[in-house]
């Protein structure tokens, strides 16, 4: 091999000196940088295909990137501006698209898949219920960059008493729509004219789905005014009300107005179509797109009153917190104040103090008690109508008890003559047993068991009872000698209560 001549660079034997380097810049990899993205966004959907041999049972027949993607749909039209849509609602809507693909399979089944599928979209396993994936893009300096694209599909929202709602995030409609990070106005205005195209050339089917897309794009405008709204109540300074929230209030007034009186136009021609397709299959695809593009109209009819309350929400939100009483007093430092002094204390010191702290910083108990205004909805509330012998009855189903009972009624009987004992005349446990014995050989059985409740008698009962006479038993210390039998030989006796103390007590509680 022949030596380079002097001053001429060495060559490289590994190929890549002498290859074009990417260009640098965002112009030359934004492009790849979107398709990474969207491909992101679509990765869970694939995932839950890849993951459902994990459930217990064959799932292998169902498609559950299908059942995300109806799941995402759903959600996407049954959220209105201020809520969201119902998870229970969701999943009953679900069913039918899951029994559809496994009609022999149970109810049961139906419903844990669509269950199963949407707790994915939510990511219910995950610290913060979102997705994240990992992209490479070249910075300014040429330098390759790894990046974390962190996203949700869908997401619980809380809802006035306590409920909690669902919402699809932009990710989750551009999913639907097959595009990431489409400028919102341009892209409802190309879908609205293609609507328009397609319904004037008789293309219903396609009019559909375009439809559809506009309708998408139109959720995904409320969702960023809303986003902006909320970002407002929670600090007003985070947010560009100088310049980029009046643009954008601006723009989307003058978005609003121009959509309007586009999808009335529209909404002529669909009818005139509808009125004068001869097959039933263009009928119906008409009547569809009615109401499709009806939604739209309501949906920009509700941004557009959101939006002329955008200015004095923003208004109140800055007097609130400009003119909010600032905290009486500074937060505690749990590591520095508490738990860094506490550790190397002795037990018995650090007790104190902990102690001490969480008898204070537990906070007060609320009592519980009736609010008032309860009670006034309970006390204006009119009664129900009812009929005058009230509700019909329905027939007991009576079923007679077996009698399980171990002693008869004779043998009871005996048993209470054999403790009729004479009030100056007790007897020991086991005389009694052994008479009980030469009776009947399960009467000792009785005989025990009633004496040993005797051994605490009940004296106030009895006295309140009116009772005369009361059976006792009691342990001197003596043992029991007795074949069936072991313990104590009590001895029991009969005692006489005071009648005339019970008589005089009835009197004065008369």
């Amino acid at each position: 091999m022949t030596s380079p001549p002097p001053g001429a660079a060495a060559p490289q034997l590994n190929g890549y000196a002498g290859a074009a380097r990417p260009a640098p810049g965002p112009a030359a990899d934004e492009g790849l940088a979107r398709r990474l993205r969207a491909l992101a966004c679509t990765a869970p959907l694939h995932d839950l295909d890849a993951r459902k041999g994990s459930l217990a049972g064959e799932y292998s027949v169902y498609a559950m990137a299908e059942v995300a993607l109806a799941a995402i749909d759903l959600v996407t039209l049954n959220m209105d501006f201020d809520t969201g849509a119902d998870h229970d609602e969701i999943v009953a809507r679900l069913l039918p698209r899951v029994a559809a693909q496994a009609p022999e399979r149970p109810a049961t089944e139906h419903e844990r898949v669509a269950r199963w599928v949407l707790e994915n979209l939510i990511n219910v396993g995950s610290v913060d219920r979102g997705f994240r994936a990992v992209y490479g893009t070249f910075g300014p300096d040429g330098v390759y960059v790894r990046r974390d694209y962190d996203f949700k599909l869908v997401e619980e929202v809380p809802g006035p008493g306590g409920s909690v709602y669902l919402r699809t995030t932009d990710e989750a409609v551009n999913v639907l729509v097959g595009a990431l990070d489409t400028d919102v106005t341009s892209a409802q205005i190309a879908a609205e004219v293609k609507l328009e195209v397609l319904v004037s050339r008789g293309r219903l089917a396609d009019a559909q789905l375009a439809a559809e897309q506009a309708r998408y794009r139109t959720v995904q405008y409320s969702e960023t005014l809303r986003r902006t709204l909320d970002a407002t109540r929670r600090n007003v300074r985070a947010v560009d009300w100088l310049s980029t929230v009046p643009d954008l209030i601006s723009e989307a007034l003058d978005h609003v107005a121009d959509r309007y009186r586009h999808e009335n136009a529209i909404l002529t021609n669909i009818r005139k179509a509808r009125d004068e397709a001869e097959s039933a299959e263009n009928k119906r695809r008409a009547a569809e797109l009615v109401d499709i593009v009806k939604d739209c109209i309501r949906r920009h009819t509700q941004l557009q009153s959101r939006l002329l309350e955008a200015g004095p929400l923003f208004r109140a939100e800055q007097d609130r917190q400009a003119f909010a009483t600032p905290a009486a007093r500074a937060g505690l430092d749990l590591y520095g104040q508490l738990l860094a002094p506490v550790l190397p204390l002795p037990v018995d010191r650090a007790l104190r103090v902990t102690d001490a702290f969480f008898a204070r910083g537990t906070g007060l108990r609320t009592p519980t008690s009736v609010r008032v205004g309860d009670l006034v909805d309970m006390l204006l509330t009119p009664p129900v109508e009812r009929e005058h012998l009230g509700a019909e009855m329905p027939e007991p189903d009576l079923i007679a008890t077996p009698d399980d009972s171990r002693f008869s009624e004779e043998q009871l009987a005996t048993a209470m003559q054999l403790l009729d004992l004479p009030a100056d005349a007790p007897r020991r446990l086991s005389g009694l047993l052994a008479e009980a014995r030469r009776r009947d050989p399960e009467l000792p059985y009785l005989i025990a068991l009633l004496a040993v409740h005797a051994a605490s008698p009940p004296v106030g009962t009895a006295y309140r009872q009116g009772e005369e006479r009361l059976l006792f038993a009691v342990d001197d210390g003596t043992d029991l000698d007795d074949p069936e039998f072991g313990g104590a030989d009590l001895i029991v006796g009969m005692a006489m209560l005071d009648a005339a103390g019970m008589a005089a007590d009835r009197a004065e509680v008369a």
